[in-house]
């Protein structure tokens, strides 16, 4: 019993280990290839031959990175802290009230999950239009935080079901808070968990769009990190230079590894907890 046991959980740490192996080897491929010069076209799988910071030089200068770095804080910026504030605010009614109202509205945003935002951009596009909103480099805050209402919505309605209890708020109702006061004083800062986790995976996936920032920006100067990197794709005139693309790939990700760092043990318990019920 005890050698089948020992050889199970063998078999599980080999398995891990290479699921494992065979996610790190393209990562470590793309920067062994980024640490390269330039001009260097020798084999990519040859690791780690003729360290240099060139191709991260070459890619710092001719992305623009300061500038694009700023564009790609603050569109990520802007557009989570209203995610953070629409969402918790909307997930709050949900979860507490027991009303047909509120579990319609709580499906209502749900039903956003499964509606995929390239299918009703041409609409949106035409509203866009209509309203006479000017397209820069603020316009695609508006499909960032409209796309990312329904998810953060679900996680905060499931993490105050289970996490925040109602003996605390009944509690500073006796002491005379209203409700605003209860929901920024008392609930807001017991959200942090799932707070942390919407940062995260909505900063995510805004920080590295591509798809809303090629439709809505066409400025010069107003480009985010992912459409700055499209100088870096070559034609039949130009090949790419995949050891400056590596480079800049690894630049634009170094930010947001920064930030998780930062903010992983708040993302782990705020995944956790705001998944028990809801």
């Amino acid at each position: 019993m005890i050698l089948r046991r020992w050889m199970g959980k063998g078999v599980v740490q080999l398995a891990v280990i290479l699921i494992m192996a065979l996610n790190l080897i393209p990562l470590i491929i793309a920067f062994s290839t980024s640490l390269r010069d330039p001009k260097d076209n020798t084999n990519p799988l040859v690791l780690f031959q003729g360290v240099s910071l060139a191709s991260y030089k070459a890619a710092y200068e001719l992305m623009h990175f300061l500038e694009a770095l700023w564009n790609s804080v603050v569109l990520t910026g802007v557009s989570v802290i209203f995610v953070v504030l629409f969402a918790a605010m909307a997930s709050y009614p949900m979860a507490r009230l027991k009303t047909r109202l509120s579990k319609f509205m709580y499906l209502f945003f749900l039903s956003g999950l499964v509606v995929p935002a390239q299918m009703v951009l041409i609409p949106i596009v035409q509203m866009i239009n209509a309203l006479h909103i000017p397209t820069n480099q603020y316009t695609p805050i508006f499909m960032f935080i409209t796309c990312s209402l329904p998810f953060s919505t679900f996680l905060y309605t499931g993490f105050i079901r289970s996490g925040v209890p109602e003996e605390v708020e009944e509690a500073a109702h006796i002491d005379g808070a209203g409700l605003l006061q209860r929901f920024w004083t008392v609930v807001f800062p017991l959200l942090i968990p799932v707070t942390v986790s919407v940062i995260i995976t909505q900063g995510v996936w805004i920080w590295n769009d591509y798809f809303f920032n090629m439709i809505f920006i066409s400025g010069a100067g107003q480009s985010p990190l992912p459409l700055a990197m499209l100088g870096f794709m070559g034609d039949q005139q130009n090949p790419t230079q995949w050891n400056v693309l590596f480079a800049a790939c690894f630049l634009c990700a170094l930010p947001l590894l920064l930030v998780f760092l930062f903010l992983q043990k708040y993302f782990v318990g705020g995944m956790t907890v705001g998944a028990v019920k809801g």
